[in-house]
């Protein structure tokens, strides 16, 4: 079949290179005359610097020219297309609502060439981008006002978690499809042919709406179970003497009916979807009436989760961070990616420049060209603050306190790292959870401050005062 997907972002981009394995003709469309030239190489390095997604880039310089194409012309391949994805961004405004600014402006571009087409043959327009309940009827609204022939409306939302996206498309645990009539239905079983009647992937059949309200309700159950762990578990394991957090999850889990997926506690999840998703859900439900005190509290945990372990270190561990040299380690939200969005190190890094550091020296393996992005002085003089370096061991020199922030495998037990790299008296501040032997840091001289964990001052000392810190 011919495709066209519409915005190469991380889904787009996914979307289009695993389609073209199966041997569709597929072209990947966008605007950005950089982006596009960078794919059309099929280099890793050029590929990556967009998105970096592991096996992304291979089946990229595999397919290229042969079922996989990229442009900026859109009107010279409209004719003859079966379906086009629309994998636009949909940012959140201020209110919490969806911008659809993208896809409207796409959409009347797309609506004005498709009536125009010559092979009047049928189309569907399929929303793959995370969208409001309704977007689809939407479309089809711009699409009648350019009187478009023969056209098709689709809701298949995509359920691609970063770093494992290729794989998840090549084997997803489920397909959605939202349509309105048969002849629609037909085109997306033609498309997904691998996985319609497949023993273990469930192909569900449904109306848009339906297919939207799916995806909104997925991830927020996926950030509930995040915050519920972090509200709850981290609280208890932080309040109580002797509650172990590892052996209260093991308990918990245990049970079969209770997932043990999002039993982990953090300092907050990111990324492109969760905050932005529950923000939308909660302002789709109270414009319609409808309470969403359960999701904002979601929310509010989540968010929470961000900064709390700074405050916690003024209040239980007695320090002041004026002046002081942190190391940072973890920029994007989550391993295996650069994706900074919505990453809790945006709101460390806030909340250490606001408290008067001296520097903050950053280390992540993927995420530093995305974090001069974010952290650019032009933005923010306080940005000047932050360097980047190459390794956990330079990022450390000279530093007083360290913040983990992300759960990359090689921040895992670094206790000795530490302890060949900076001298206490010095705080180790764990939001991941990545030093399980931390008693040997505490009887070397190190405090100890972790999600689910209460304070752990060094062997033989008392939680220092914030003025016998500051004056060191």
């Amino acid at each position: 079949m011919k495709i066209i997907v519409a915005g190469t972002g991380f889904v787009g981009l996914t979307h289009a290179a695993v389609c073209s394995e199966y041997g569709h003709e597929v072209y990947a469309y966008d605007v950005d005359t950089k982006r596009i030239a960078a794919y059309k190489s099929a280099e890793r390095e050029q590929i990556e610097h967009y998105v970096n997604e592991p096996g992304l880039a291979e089946i990229i310089a595999e397919n290229i020219d042969r079922y996989l194409f990229f442009t900026t012309d859109v009107a010279s391949i409209i004719e003859g297309t079966d379906a086009i994805f629309m994998c636009l961004p949909t940012p959140p405004k201020a209110n919490g609502s969806t911008d659809l600014s993208y896809y409207t402006d796409a959409t009347h571009h797309l609506a004005g060439l498709l009536a125009k087409r010559q092979d009047q043959r049928r189309v569907v327009m399929i929303n793959k981008s995370t969208v409001p309940v309704g977007t689809a009827r939407m479309l089809e609204t711009i699409l009648k006002e350019h009187n478009v022939p023969n056209i098709g409306i689709a809701s298949n939302p995509e359920f691609l978690p970063e770093g494992d996206a290729v794989e998840r498309s090549r084997r997803p645990d489920r397909i959605v499809v939202g349509a309105d009539s048969e002849a629609d239905f037909s085109i997306m079983r033609r498309i997904y042919s691998q996985f319609v009647n497949h023993v273990r992937i469930r192909y569900i059949e449904t109306t848009p709406e339906t297919a939207e309200a799916i995806k909104y309700v997925a991830n927020t159950l996926l950030l509930t179970y995040i915050s519920f762990w972090n509200g709850v578990g981290a609280r208890l394991g932080e309040t109580f003497p002797n509650v172990r957090m590892e052996d209260l999850k093991r308990g918990v889990t245990s049970d079969n009916r209770i997932s043990t997926w999002g039993s982990y506690v953090s300092n907050g999840a990111g990324g492109s979807c969760f905050g932005k998703d529950i923000q939308s859900l909660i302002f789709q439900l109270k414009t319609a009436g409808q309470p969403a005190d359960l999701l904002q509290s979601v929310y509010n945990i989540n968010e929470y989760q961000k900064t709390y372990l700074i405050d916690r270190a003024i209040s239980e561990a007695g320090v002041s961070f004026n002046h002081k040299s942190v190391a940072l380690l973890g920029l994007s939200f989550k391993q295996r990616t650069n994706d900074m969005r919505d990453s809790s190190s945006l709101k460390v890094v806030e909340s250490l420049l606001a408290r008067g550091v001296r520097e903050i020296r950053a280390y992540d393996p993927l995420a530093i060209h995305e974090a001069k992005r974010y952290f650019s002085p032009e933005n923010n003089h306080l940005f000047e603050k932050i360097s980047y370096h190459e390794s956990v061991k330079e990022a450390l020199q000279g530093t007083d306190m360290l913040f983990i922030s992300t759960d990359w495998e090689e921040f895992r037990g670094l206790s000795r790292t530490i302890e060949q790299n900076v001298q206490p008296p010095y705080l180790v501040i764990d939001g991941r959870r990545m030093i399980p032997d931390y008693q040997e840091l505490t009887t070397r001289g190190f405090g100890y401050i972790a999600v689910g964990s209460p304070y752990y001052a060094p062997v033989g000392t008392a939680p220092e005062t914030e003025a016998a810190v500051s004056a060191q």
